[in-house]
């Protein structure tokens, strides 16, 4: 996701050829179209760079002005692309905006997405499901992401650790609670960022309304090591688990590159020891 933009202006091998130099040895294609120019090109990365393609996206169904592929209309074609790129997962990015309406369409997602799953492990293909902070909304004092996960039992979870700590959940927590039934992970920070100095010109001119905007606006993606997340504790557990793949993203760049951002994150991550995990 990060690198969707430079996929189209510079090309996916060029781009995927400076995150290889920079160190990361593996990649998960999200929000970029499976065109077959973009997966020969992915192809070529992985046999010429050594990327493994770790990770496809697709959604269950494809709602109106969605361009992408779907679990219920290319079927065929998703697996055929997670086979040629040797994708051992497929992840779900998100709960579809159509099942947020209420607990019964949440169900009828889970349902569907639990037979896609069954469905892809006769393929040799794992379907996770990445949470956002949504998922802590709680129906009847349960939250919903263990309905999820107890309405779709054949699917993995891929935890998003900034938006566990967004939820209000403790992340190391949450890798310990599911235990196994996590394989993948994204690691992007959490930082409440200083108020921005336009805001006191706000409070200046009596927009009370327009300080309080900025003071309650002020957490940040972050890249990792750069906010509060304890990624020590964070990545001991998702070893102690046996996470197969832990993927750096940063939904928000703040005017620095995304080669930047995943550089700074690569330092930290080094020199943390986890090099054998992204």
């Amino acid at each position: 996701m990060m690198l969707k933009d430079l996929f189209a202006s510079d090309g996916v091998y060029p781009t995927l050829a400076r995150v290889r130099a920079i160190g990361y040895q593996a990649v998960e294609v999200s929000q970029v179209p499976m065109t077959p120019e973009n997966v020969a090109a992915l192809e070529r990365s992985r046999d010429e760079l050594g990327v493994q393609i770790a990770s496809l996206s697709a959604a269950v169904s494809a709602p109106r002005g969605f361009a992408g592929d779907s679990l219920e209309h290319d079927f065929d074609k998703i697996v055929a692309d997670a086979r040629r790129l040797d994708a051992s997962h497929l992840r779900i990015g998100m709960l579809p905006f159509a099942a947020m309406e209420s607990l019964d369409t949440v169900l009828a997602f889970c349902a569907r997405a639990d037979e896609f799953a069954v469905r892809l492990r006769d393929h040799g293909i794992r379907l996770a499901y990445h949470n956002h902070h949504l998922e802590f909304t709680k129906y009847d004092g349960q939250y919903l992401l263990d309905l999820i996960a107890e309405e779709a039992p054949a699917l993995d979870l891929e935890v998003d650790v900034h938006w566990v700590q967004r939820g209000g959940l403790d992340p190391v927590r949450m890798l310990s609670t599911y235990g196994e039934r996590i394989t993948l992970v994204h690691l992007k920070d959490y930082r409440i960022a200083p108020i921005a100095p336009e805001a006191f010109d706000l409070l200046a001119q009596g927009d009370f309304a327009g300080f309080m905007s900025a003071f309650t606006n002020t957490v940040q993606f972050a890249e990792v090591g750069e906010g509060s997340l304890d990624f020590a504790a964070i990545l001991a557990e998702c070893r102690a688990q046996g996470v197969r793949f832990a993927f750096v993203e940063q939904d928000d760049l703040y005017g620095r590159t995304a080669l930047d951002c995943l550089q700074t994150s690569y330092d930290n991550l080094i020199a943390l020891g986890a090099a054998d995990l992204f």
